[in-house]
């Protein structure tokens, strides 16, 4: 008998890739210990509690031995899609390394995630290495639950992120003959109940589970979901002959995927991706038309706000305490500063804005962004805000507040705009190694365009948008540094 969940140590691998990251708190909250094996830690940052990083390479036989000693489950979810053009070699040694590890530790089970297309000689690689990936994990002897599924609908998921960017962006699309194969997309919410029901399947022996949502679509049918989501209307040219290797450079220029992963998407694009037994009923989870699944997406992607977290690209890190990149669809522009202050008063800082108090730096732009605002229909500047302490849904000017804590104000912008708008401010604790530095202030302003008059908006702005959040911010950090100076 094994002992009971939240008694026992999990292995979680590609913990920084979206599908461990998307169970990750999950699994924190049911076992003992969470190991998030991963080649660069410090991409594993804010981790849960009973949650720990481990440095380890595995393609590196040795490099994991100790990181399995005395562990009960694995989940593995190791993808080298995008790497290089042998990733086939490299998934083989990887997963070959991870059973052999496995099996010496005695794991109780392994859980792994692969692929679901129709059985074809013609299958792309990609396709044949995850099946080849499970019969590795399956002759270490360790039994393995291996689900397959189609397309993952939601924020972060790869095959999503490309059709959203594609309606965002075009307001014609090119229709080549590929996105008309059937396939049957999960929502993440549902993939997630399958991934954590499946530590405590009692199987003694390896099992394969086809899993996907509740209807058969195609690409182009996502396509057309997405954009009556949004609100979009979108123009479709049929043009059949347009070979794999073509769509995949269309893919790289239009959305987040580069190459190499662009041409992985439409070569599994070319099969058949439905469901062809009902055997993962016994896990008795409800699922979700796609109609569903992309709502809630869309829905869980604004109230969780977890984006505003996001860090930047280490690209990205540079010198200056700004950093502005794309996430999604979503703009996000972050400024950060480290300083010697109250951080009380810092809080309060944060707190007054708007109305009265004005926002720090020419208050007047704002004024005449609220007229031009209801000059089309829209709330304008209402220069008002409750006195006090703010709670979610006060009116701030032309801005609702989204969040409000001790030491966080997110607002959410209600006039009118091609897109969303979020203006998120925090302080905390720094983990700057300038001891005198203890307040770390950071700014976020995101932006998630609605199709291609918002990114003309975005872009047409950002030199003014740069400009007075700027400004905003170091006034901020100005009256901060003031108010410590006067009171030594």
């Amino acid at each position: 008998m094994n002992p009971p969940i939240n008694q026992q140590t999990v292995i979680l691998t590609g913990a920084t890739g979206y599908v461990g990251n998307l169970i990750l708190k999950q699994l924190s909250q049911l076992f003992k210990e969470v190991r998030c094996i991963t080649r660069d830690p410090s991409k594993l940052t804010n981790l849960p509690k009973n949650a720990v990083a481990i440095k380890a390479d595995l393609s590196k036989k040795k490099a994991i031995t100790s990181a399995f000693k005395n562990a009960d489950i694995a989940y593995y979810f190791v993808h080298s899609l995008g790497e290089t053009d042998d990733f086939e070699e490299i998934e083989a040694q990887t997963a070959a390394n991870f059973a052999n590890a496995a099996s010496n530790a005695q794991l109780s089970k392994i859980i792994y995630l692969s692929a679901l297309a129709q059985n074809s000689k013609s299958n792309s690689a990609h396709m044949s290495s995850r099946w080849k990936v499970g019969e590795i994990l399956r002759n270490s002897g360790v039994p393995v639950t291996e689900f397959r599924a189609s397309i993952v609908i939601g924020t972060g998921s790869m095959p999503f992120e490309a059709v959203r960017a594609l309606v965002e962006r075009l307001p014609a699309m090119i229709i080549p003959r590929w996105v008309r194969q059937p396939l049957q997309p999960i929502s993440a919410e549902d993939l997630s109940k399958y991934l954590i029901a499946a530590a405590s399947y009692n199987n003694r022996k390896s099992s394969i589970f086809e899993i996907g949502g509740a209807d058969v679509i195609t690409y182009l049918d996502l396509i057309k979901i997405y954009a009556r989501s949004r609100g979009l209307k979108r123009f479709m040219i049929n043009i059949p002959f347009i070979s794999p290797s073509l769509s995949s450079h269309w893919l790289r220029i239009f959305t987040p995927a580069h190459f190499r992963i662009g041409r992985r998407i439409v070569d599994s694009a070319l099969h058949k991706s439905v469901i062809s037994n009902d055997s993962a009923k016994i896990f008795n989870v409800k699922v979700m038309s796609t109609r569903e699944a992309v709502a809630s997406a869309l829905s869980n992607e604004e109230k969780r706000l977890e984006f505003i977290d996001a860090n930047p690209p280490l690209r990205n890190n540079n010198r200056s305490n700004r950093s502005h990149w794309q996430l999604g669809t979503r703009f996000i522009e972050k400024r950060v500063t480290s300083i010697k202050g109250d951080i009380e008063y810092a809080s309060s800082t944060i707190k007054s804005v708007g109305g009265s108090y004005g926002w720090f730096w020419a208050t007047w732009l704002w004024r005449v962004r609220g007229a031009l605002d209801r000059m089309v229909g829209g709330v304008g500047y209402r220069m008002g805000r409750p006195l006090g302490k703010l709670e979610v849904g006060d009116k701030v000017d032309f801005w609702v507040v989204e969040r409000s804590s001790e030491k966080r104000l997110t607002l959410r912008a209600e006039m009118r705009l091609p897109g969303d708008a979020l203006f998120d401010l925090k302080v905390a604790c720094s983990n700057s190694p300038n001891t005198q530095k203890n307040i770390e202030l950071t700014q976020t302003v995101t932006f998630n365009p609605r199709g291609l008059i918002g990114y003309a908006y975005w872009f047409g702005l950002l030199p003014i948008h740069t400009l007075v959040f700027d400004r905003i911010h170091n006034r901020m950090v100005d009256r901060i540094q003031i108010h410590t100076e006067a009171k030594l």
